[in-house]
């Protein structure tokens, strides 16, 4: 059985991709700082186990993914999906929210990656998806520390790549579009933002929780094996569509 690895899996984007590893037949680890909700997670799978860590400290994680290799019997595929968001214009941003954007949402993917990296080294093969978004390439207004992060994600997932490949590690980013759950499940809350967002979508829809979970489940399969440093946009054609929202004429 083939085991998965996920951070920020009590809800949202990192629940979908449990869910859906665990009915692939992966043993799934849920990653949370709530335990709680994180053992309700994996009391619903059909192979999983619940640990709680904040992703910036590094003793923390150390220990989930030794303790992970052990309930599993090693480790395959980790998804650094951790994350949170704080907005506003970058004059007014407080520094502190500033630093804690960046801390969880880029270094956190360091310290869960490197420590799983050590792991997949031993065993010679290893995939490590890293969780961008298309603000990590296209900035949006109010978003400017999650955008920063998000680009920094982007060129470490890159970085990794480079320098993990010859041990058998494939890394690769996901960067998910206007997607209808998670963190902005109170943004789409309003009926105007949502039809709003979704007209501006070529595909004419908001993404779902489980598209970006089909991407992830892809890129941790054979059927990606030659496929590493990349970042896969999944946002239905939003950042291609510049053109389509003006007149010709």
């Amino acid at each position: 059985m083939r085991s998965l690895l996920v951070t920020g899996g009590a809800k949202g984007i990192g629940r979908a991709i449990a869910e859906l590893a665990s009915a692939q037949g992966y043993f799934v680890g849920v990653v949370d700082t709530d335990q709680e909700a994180a053992n309700t997670v994996a009391a619903s799978l059909n192979s999983a186990k619940a640990y709680a860590a904040n992703v910036c400290e590094a003793d923390q994680v150390a220990s989930v993914v030794a303790d992970f290799c052990k309930d599993a019997g090693g480790l395959d595929v980790v998804v650094n999906n951790a994350g949170i968001l704080r907005t506003g214009p970058l004059i007014d941003h407080d520094p502190a929210d500033f630093r804690l954007v960046v801390d969880v949402n880029l270094n956190g993917v360091f310290v869960v990656a490197q420590a799983a990296a050590r792991k997949m080294r031993e065993a010679g093969q290893g995939v490590i998806l890293n969780l961008s978004s298309i603000n990590g390439t296209h900035p949006s207004p109010n978003c400017g520390a999650y955008a920063a992060a998000k680009g920094g994600v982007v060129a470490l997932t890159q970085q990794m790549s480079l320098e993990w490949g010859a041990m058998g590690i494939r890394v690769n980013a996901i960067a998910p579009g206007f997607v209808d759950g998670g963190m902005s499940s109170p943004f789409y809350a309003d009926p105007n933002v949502r039809n709003r967002r979704a007209s501006a979508v070529p595909l004419g829809r908001l993404g779902t929780l489980e598209d970006i979970a089909q991407t992830v489940l892809f890129l941790a399969s054979k059927q990606a094996s030659y496929i590493t440093g990349q970042t896969l946009t999944v946002d239905g054609g939003v950042v291609n569509s510049v053109l389509l929202q003006l007149p010709r004429e």
